[in-house]
């Protein structure tokens, strides 16, 4: 994780304290060498530490203490410094153009910097813990008669390597709220761990007293099939393997391009489950085609997919399906006046879209790689379907 921005953490751990013991420390009482190596010690320190994790091989260790730790130091150190050098710099370079003595930026920085503080405390403590039950309603004219009224139970990004130690409850708690719901289906959209199945047998018990009337549906996420790990691709696979067979011991019906129908009566409603279908470099193991085998044009279908990026990509030109639920996002796992970094990237990045009469929900999802969260908390969607007369 840490090689793919490897020279923009280094500058901007090393660029800052260039600026300070420019503009200040050589004209103050640090000027003195051990007070200047005292100010510049903890950037010697975070640059030993970054080039540690930049040479590890996996995208991140197998113990994320050594990356969380190692975050929370760049949220607290270098974006501090960074954010304060940025409004000085401009602050002085105003001042020197308007020909003032004071310089404004170092005022603005200060609040800037205590609430960039404040965003990191919260979003790595309460904020990852909140949990929201939302309720999501579709309507349609398709829905069998039946089926009106059906509810379904979705999580998403579980990321289970991440929630050990005091966040095991926050397992427990997603758990025990699910199935709370009574809904009659329950679906998991991918991401259940960060790199390799071993992290799923601490929650093996948890995860497989799921349980709802027509079952637990489930598909494969990025992190599913074990591309994060360096290894020869037989070792890949078997993990891979591994991940699948754990998914159904947990009594899960996991759906690799396939569909399940499930009938009320004369009705009929279709979960399918298609593979991973992501852009570069996320795998593409979508394939529609084989998800939809043998089901007739005029079948209610809810597609489960992990990457939205694919709904408008395959599944609205390729498929009929008139639900897709998706998750990967995360919701961009910060939310500040309604702005989500995931915006940039992904045009569908998180909540309820409709096209015509066919509609995405993104969700949020409940954990995450790296344990931070702010203005997005962790989600289980509860979505009813209503029946248009």
């Amino acid at each position: 994780m840490i090689a793919r921005i490897f020279i923009p953490i280094i500058l901007a751990i090393v660029l800052p304290d260039l600026y300070f013991d420019q503009h200040y420390l050589r004209r103050s009482s640090w000027r003195t060498w051990w007070k200047r190596m005292l100010w510049w010690l903890p950037s010697v320190i975070l640059l030993g530490y970054t080039v540690a994790l930049a040479s590890i091989r996996n995208f991140a260790p197998d113990d994320l203490s050594w990356l969380n730790i190692y975050l929370f130091l760049i949220g607290s150190i270098v974006a501090p410094k960074a954010i304060f050098a940025l409004c000085s710099g401009a602050g002085l370079l105003y001042s020197r153009l308007t020909h003032t003595r004071h310089n404004w930026g170092n005022l603005i920085a200060l609040p800037l910097c205590a609430f960039l503080l404040y965003l990191l405390v919260y979003g790595s403590t309460l904020g990852f813990r909140k949990l929201e039950i939302r309720h999501i309603d579709i309507y349609s004219r398709e829905l069998p008669k039946a089926f009106d009224g059906y509810r379904i139970a979705q999580f998403s990004d579980a990321h289970v390597g991440t929630l050990t130690g005091s966040r095991r409850r926050i397992i427990t708690r997603f758990v025990d709220s699910l199935n709370a719901q009574k809904a009659d289906a329950i679906v998991f959209t991918g991401d259940l761990q960060n790199m390799q199945p071993a992290e799923l047998e601490p929650v093996h018990d948890l995860l497989k007293s799921l349980h709802a009337k027509d079952g637990v549906f489930s598909v494969l996420g990025n992190h599913d099939y074990s591309q994060y790990i360096q290894t020869d691709p037989a070792t890949k696979m078997a993990h891979e393997r591994e991940t699948i067979s754990r998914e159904r011991q947990f009594g899960w019906t996991l759906l690799l391009n396939e569909h399940r129908i499930i009938r009320r009566g004369k009705d009929s409603l279709v979960i399918a489950g298609e593979e991973n279908d992501g852009r570069p470099p996320f795998p593409h193991r979508g394939n529609i085609n084989k998800t939809l085998a043998g089901i007739a044009p005029s079948a209610y279908v809810v597609m489960l997919q992990h990457d939205p990026s694919a709904w408008r990509r395959s599944i609205l030109p390729r498929s009929h399906a008139q639900l897709t639920l998706s998750g990967h996002t995360h919701g961009g796992q910060i939310q500040l006046f309604g702005l989500r970094p995931t915006m940039l990237s992904c045009k569908e990045d998180y909540g309820l879209y409709l096209d015509g009469h066919r509609a995405l929900y993104v969700s949020a999802g409940v954990g995450a790689l790296i344990p931070f969260r702010f203005g997005i908390p962790g989600e289980i969607a509860v979505i009813t379907l209503h029946k248009l007369p």
